[in-house]
């Protein structure tokens, strides 16, 4: 019977999303979990995988089109009876889980499937980075097991119960399915409810994609020259230029993983192209050792992926929408660097660093209520705006994964230790790639500190839907003339504003930015403004 795939929601309100590429052709024979095709959202590049073998009878779009969501992609013929095979499995499956219920009645103990949580953002899985337990090992609620990949960030799964791990069914740098098993944990007290036919293969398909380490390598060729291989493991490839088609694998259906091809690689298999020319002449020797020189010094090709692909899509989309201006002023802060090193050794301690980014911060949250429009959204086609009643202000981070934006929700409600308390805790999570997803939603206004990094004035592009970004400069110890004509040393930053041309005139951005200023500059003013 031939079967049409329908594209599923992809999360996050996508209702379309572009071909980028068919990674199979009509005709081709394909195995279940094959990747299909890669489709771009807005927020991210997603391979389509197959939910069952068949034959390719048909692809409705081309490279380049868009594809709508709930409508066929492809057209799949499958054999009629695939699923006997399955049905007749079921009460063996269901034997085994009683068998396993009996067992922990015995003991007073019982094992569990941890499920991978949806993690958002319409993410469906992820790569296994890191176990940070191992089979056997006892931990306690709420321990880190593990450290997940998405496109978005890098998470760490906590465990839900305190127990004994008894398998984990990823190896390190394979993609784990969201709502399939995880782990498996021994738990004591009560057995819990037995899992559903659908949860028992969902999970026994998971385990037989995820062998041991100890499996025999296969030596069956991927099907039609295609190789069966997650997107790190195809990047992996490409950077040390090996033909994935001729490496063997050792998962499913001869999906490669990462030792596949460090194996493969040790074996001798890359074999640069200039080394079967090998002749007795000195100067063929000569030409032989400049061209394997050249080759390890060849251009390196990677793949834009994850926070790094979703950033250079949200920036073009930005600067292509959204009429940006420039404004800049220069801030005296002698006077607010003074209170601050006056308060940070009181108030500073291991979850409160106390940086001058509060004081920004609030500062800004105090003017915001004088100049709404800055902490504003309008919508696509900028004939509504919305006047944000919270102030969640973001801050730029340069992560290990990419440029983070997460953002410190209600500071129009915070004190200047509370705000600080936040910062605190986002930028230790922005930096180790671990920012929570609702950390960085909501935002209503940004501020980039590229003066950590030692630059003075810049062009911030506004993160969308917002109106308005602020970079900060390097605080910089510059003479300056004082009120009575003479010169003498003061704390100077650059502040360089862009904002939304459409919703903000340069007047209202000077006088909202000297507003901000004088709080900033007159640190006396800004504790009388607060409530």
């Amino acid at each position: 019977m031939i079967k049409d795939f329908i594209l599923p929601d992809i999360g996050e309100g996508v209702v379309e999303c572009e071909l980028v590429e068919w990674l199979v052709q009509e005709g081709d024979t394909i195995a279940e979990d094959q990747p299909i095709a890669d489709v771009m959202t807005d927020k991210a590049l997603v391979q389509i995988p197959a939910p069952f073998a068949g034959v390719v009878t048909k692809l409705y779009y081309a490279k380049g089109d868009i594809a709508k969501v709930h409508a066929p992609l492809y057209a799949v013929q499958i054999e009629a009876d695939e699923a006997a095979p399955v049905a007749a499995s079921q009460p063996e499956t269901h034997t085994a889980t009683q068998t396993s219920v009996s067992e922990a009645n015995a003991s007073g103990t019982s094992v569990e499937e941890f499920l991978l949580p949806d993690i958002g953002e319409g993410i469906v899985e992820c790569e296994l980075v890191e176990w940070l337990v191992q089979e056997g090992d006892t931990v306690v609620e709420d321990q880190p097991i593990a450290d997940v990949m998405t496109d978005k960030a890098l998470v760490q799964i906590p465990a839900i119960k305190a127990g004994k791990i008894v398998k984990l069914h990823y190896r390190k740098g394979q993609l784990a399915k969201v709502h399939a098993p995880l782990f498996a944990i021994e738990v004591e007290g009560g057995v819990s409810a037995p899992v559903s036919h659908a949860q028992e293969l969902s999970a026994a398909a998971v385990n037989t994609a995820a062998p041991a380490a100890s499996a025999a390598v296969s030596s069956e060729p991927a099907r039609q020259g295609k190789a069966l291989a997650s997107p790190a493991v195809r990047r992996m490839a490409r950077a040390l230029d090996i033909d994935l088609s001729r490496v063997p694998g050792s998962g499913k259906h001869g999906r490669v993983y990462k030792e596949d091809i460090t194996r493969f690689q040790a074996q001798g298999g890359a074999v640069p192209a200039v080394a079967p020319v090998a002749v007795a002449s000195t100067v063929a020797q000569s030409t032989v050792s400049t061209a394997v020189a050249s080759s390890v010094r060849a251009d390196i090709v990677e793949p834009i992926r994850g926070v790094k692909a979703v950033m250079a899509k949200m920036m073009v989309e930005s600067v292509s929408t959204i009429p940006h201006f420039t404004y800049c002023e220069e801030f005296d802060l002698t006077d607010l660097v003074a209170l601050r090193e006056s308060m940070k050794a009181k108030y500073s301690s291991d979850e409160v660093k106390l940086t001058m980014m509060p004081f920004f911060m609030k500062a800004m949250s105090l003017a915001l209520t004088q100049f709404p429009v800055l902490n504003s959204q309008v919508n696509a086609d900028c004939t509504e705006i919305t006047y944000k009643a919270r102030h969640n202000i973001g801050m730029a981070v340069d992560s290990k994964v990419g440029l983070l934006v997460p953002n410190v929700k209600d500071v129009q409600d915070k004190s200047i230790l509370e705000v600080a308390a936040e910062i605190t805790r986002l930028t230790n999570a922005a930096r180790s790639g671990r920012v929570a997803p609702a950390d960085l939603k909501e935002g209503t206004i940004s501020i980039s500190n590229i003066g950590a990094l030692g630059g003075t004035v810049a062009t911030p592009i506004i993160n969308k839907p917002e109106v308005a970004i602020v970079a900060l400069g390097k605080l910089q110890t510059l003479p300056r003339f004082n009120a009575k004509g003479e010169v003498e040393a003061r704390q100077i930053m650059q502040v360089s504003w862009s904002g939304d041309h459409r919703v903000i005139d340069g007047g209202t951005i000077a006088r909202f930015c000297n507003l901000w200023k004088q709080y900033l500059e007159q640190p006396q003013d800004m504790l009388l403004a607060m409530r």
